[in-house]
């Protein structure tokens, strides 16, 4: 295996890493409240308007990491079972995951909505530029057989 095979492993991990650290985190949250008897389990059942504002924040951030990290984690799996992931899948890839981070960071903390969006959507050109990339490279110039 390579050493960009490797970092691109890497690069999943990490995203995988914010996702169960974001989980553990609003575990921390919510289950001493409901265990404590703050918080009803009935009143949570349905929805989150029951917990406090940190909590519900992380929620939303942890729900967040199953919509835009599904494509990294296929187009990552893609370059790699190609046998040729590059430079530019292992850059665009760790600026996806990066850009993850900022924008986790800000969803459970100032949940500044305007910064939030525009780490969102360079997150979201990355990925998009990552698939790109991926199509011209596997379908357009790849040798044909």
């Amino acid at each position: 295996m390579s050493l960009i095979d490797k970092l691109l492993i890497l690069a999943i991990a990490f995203q995988v890493l914010l996702t169960f650290g974001i989980l553990v985190w609003m575990g921390i949250e919510r289950v001493p409240r409901v265990a404590r008897g703050e918080i009803a389990v009935k009143d949570v059942a349905v929805d989150r308007d029951a917990y406090p504002l940190r909590a519900r924040l992380l929620s939303n951030s942890f729900d967040n990491q199953f919509q835009l990290p599904v494509l990294f984690y296929v187009s990552a799996l893609l370059a790699l079972w190609s046998g040729g992931a590059g430079w530019v899948e292992l850059v665009l890839a760790w600026l996806f995951v990066a850009l993850r981070y900022v924008h986790a960071a800000i969803h459970v903390t100032t949940n500044r909505v305007y910064r939030r969006f525009a780490v969102y959507t360079a997150g979201l050109v990355v990925l998009a530029l990552l698939w790109l990339w991926l199509v011209l490279r596997l379908v357009v110039l790849a040798p044909s057989m």
